[in-house]
């Protein structure tokens, strides 16, 4: 017979004997004895079933039960706590016939940290404490928990240590959750090493994960190899703590070897530590090895695709994410708010809006939106996710419309729009809307002012743009960085103005890096500015040798000013440091997809047909005169 069984059959039969003296005489009631009423109040906290056990206490009151000893008080108590009637059970404790000892102190203390009311079971304990009730082995693990800040857990750490239960596996247990919480791993540390019995994996697990959420990486692997050697069974709890820890400390190789281990002793590799995995290989970049566990999964949820879909996007394989999305779709797993707001800004990287407008249109006809309660919320990151998607591929007016209905903004928000509309050349519009976002009082940052500049950049704005860097810092109190400098670098070059371009580069209060040296040269090539030119190559290469782009610039420049030697020794220079053009990549959006293409590629399943048809354009474009226009430095060397 069950433990649950039995109680419910011992409360039947009180109730049977409760029904059956109602019929006869008061003797009836004098065989039921105490020990029966404390099974059924047992049997009446399990099932949470108040009116049984009121009745219960009436019938012990009536008898006299509570004058013959502590436990019927305690488990009154405790039944009136688990049935969460905290009124009943504070009313029992005072009425205590026998007075408060240390068994109705940790009943009342527990009851009240079961119903989530620590500040009062704490207060309990000081009680216990003022009337002179030492605590014991059982006080100590609730009151831990009830515990505000640390200072109260050194406290009763230091009380432990005085009454000698410090060896106390369930109270040792409790002190290092205690500790963990607030972050004190080495006092953890102490308390676990002084533990005479480690045998349950709950505290090694606790160890490893106190470690991995404060940054200690190292320590962490270091208690799981001191817990292999101890001869503890690690499980799922455990491979998963350390796997998170290794994803965050980058350390593919240990993951690697973990991963072996995994294998090796046959644990289940089931979808917990499968996700972990992935999440490991995806935050060391390591694609491929997360494509591959993600593909070996015999059974996938959520979480599966949301990570093998976040290690695409963070690795910058744009085409790969929106492939496992529509996978996903086709899987029929329903994508929530993470799968969303990890694929939209793939669409916004490679300009794919039909398939943006897709993911926008599934959220709202399948009320991706809505919470656990189905009523919309707002959630401004969302909006800005699908604002930025839109802004990125060229449609101001979808994101105009955003924006307009979106119940609030954030300086995130204006950023994007601000950005957004200076990007594709309305530089009117957006220094319009970073007047509307001051007069809404909200603070710009730096960001801001890269959307600003930028925006003064693409538009002409040379006159708004300087005085934006001058107003920058005195009206706005943002202090100009190397990208708002890029930016007006760009401006001027752009606008012909190189000398004062090289000026401000020059003297400028932040050193100049290989972006902003880059931006000048581009500016050079546009104006056909050798001189210039060659200084800021050369600044340039001394800078960052191995970036292919201001070789490709300067051979350009060489050459269209007919300097071919110069060209040759900036061909042979990229041979010696063993740099390689970046070869160009371009991709379109049709109805089955993004097809994306490099230089000269020809792993498109149609490639041949793709060719034949460019061949023939450009055969029909020669017998009207058109001669190909193709840069000094076209091919790689």
């Amino acid at each position: 017979m069950s433990q649950r069984t039995f109680l419910l059959k011992s409360l039947s039969i009180f109730k049977a004997q409760c029904q059956y003296s109602n019929s006869f005489s008061s003797i009836a009631y004098k065989s039921f004895d105490l020990k029966t009423c404390i099974v059924s109040l047992q049997s009446c906290a399990n099932d949470k079933n108040l009116a049984g056990g009121k009745q219960v206490h009436c019938h012990m009151l009536r008898f006299g039960h509570l004058n013959s000893s502590p436990l019927p008080t305690t488990s009154l108590i405790n039944m009136y706590s688990k049935c969460n009637s905290l009124s009943d059970a504070l009313s029992v404790f005072y009425a205590s016939p026998l007075g408060h000892n240390v068994f109705a102190y940790n009943a009342i203390i527990a009851g009240l940290i079961s119903n989530d009311l620590p500040k009062r079971a704490f207060e309990f304990y000081c009680q216990m404490r003022v009337v002179g009730v030492l605590p014991d082995k059982f006080t100590f693990p609730c009151v831990l928990k009830a515990c505000c800040n640390v200072v109260d857990v050194k406290n009763i750490h230091g009380l432990v240590f005085k009454l000698g239960l410090e060896v106390d596996l369930f109270i040792g247990s409790s002190l290092l959750h205690s500790y963990l919480m607030y972050g004190m791993v080495d006092f953890a540390l102490d308390v676990f090493e002084e533990l005479p019995e480690r045998e349950d994996v709950v505290l090694w697990n606790a160890m490893i994960n106190g470690y991995a959420q404060t940054g200690e990486f190292g320590s962490a692997l270091m208690v799981f190899r001191w817990m292999i050697e101890d001869g503890v069974i690690p499980n799922r709890f455990t491979i998963t703590g350390v796997l998170s820890a290794l994803a965050n400390y980058g350390e593919v190789y240990n993951g690697k070897v973990i991963h072996g281990f995994v294998i090796k002793k046959g644990f289940d590799l089931g979808v917990a530590i499968s996700n972990a995995l992935i999440d490991m290989y995806g935050k060391c970049r390591c694609v491929t090895e997360a494509l591959e566990v993600f593909e070996m999964m015999a059974e996938k949820d959520i979480f599966s695709w949301n990570s093998v879909i976040c290690v695409h996007e963070q690795c910058g394989d744009h085409d790969g994410t929106l492939k496992l999305f529509r996978r996903m779709l086709s899987a029929a797993v329903r994508p929530d708010l993470v799968t969303v707001t990890t694929t939209l800004p793939a669409c916004a990287h490679l300009a794919a809006l039909r398939h943006g407008r897709e993911i926008h249109a599934y959220m709202i006809v399948n009320g991706v939106r809505k919470d656990a309660d189905y009523r919309e919320y707002d959630d401004t990151y969302i909006d800005n996710a699908i604002l930025d998607m839109y802004a990125k591929c060229g449609s101001m007016r979808e994101a105009q419309l955003i924006f307009d209905m979106m119940h609030y903004k954030d300086v995130a928000s204006w950023n994007i729009m601000i950005k957004g509309y200076g990007m594709h050349g309305f530089g009117i519009k957006a220094l319009e809307l970073f007047s509307n976002m001051c007069k809404a009082e909200l603070r710009p940052d730096d960001v801001t002012f890269v959307g600003v500049l930028s925006a003064c950049s693409h538009s002409g704005l040379i006159k708004q743009g300087k005085e934006f860097l001058a107003q920058m810092q005195p009206k706005y109190g943002v202090v100009p960085s190397i990208e708002h400098y890029t930016s007006v670098i760009d401006m001027l070059g752009r606008d012909g103005q190189l000398e004062a371009a090289y000026e401000l580069l020059l003297t400028m209060p932040i050193k100049a890096n290989s972006v902003v040296w880059r931006a000048f040269l581009a500016a050079c090539r546009l104006h056909d500015n050798s001189d210039l030119a060659e200084v800021a190559a050369k600044q340039v290469l001394d800078l960052e040798p191995e970036h292919c782009g201001s070789y490709v610039i300067l051979s350009n420049i060489y050459g269209q000013t007919g300097r071919y030697e110069e060209v040759l020794e900036v061909r042979d220079t990229m041979r010696l440091q063993n740099v390689r053009k970046t070869p160009g990549c371009s991709w379109i959006e049709l109805n089955n997809g993004v097809h994306v293409f490099i230089t000269a590629d020809k792993s498109h399943p149609e490639g041949n047909l793709i060719y034949a048809g460019l061949n023939s354009l450009t055969a029909r474009l020669r017998e009207h005169g058109y001669t190909p226009d193709s840069d000094a430095f076209e091919s790689s060397p």
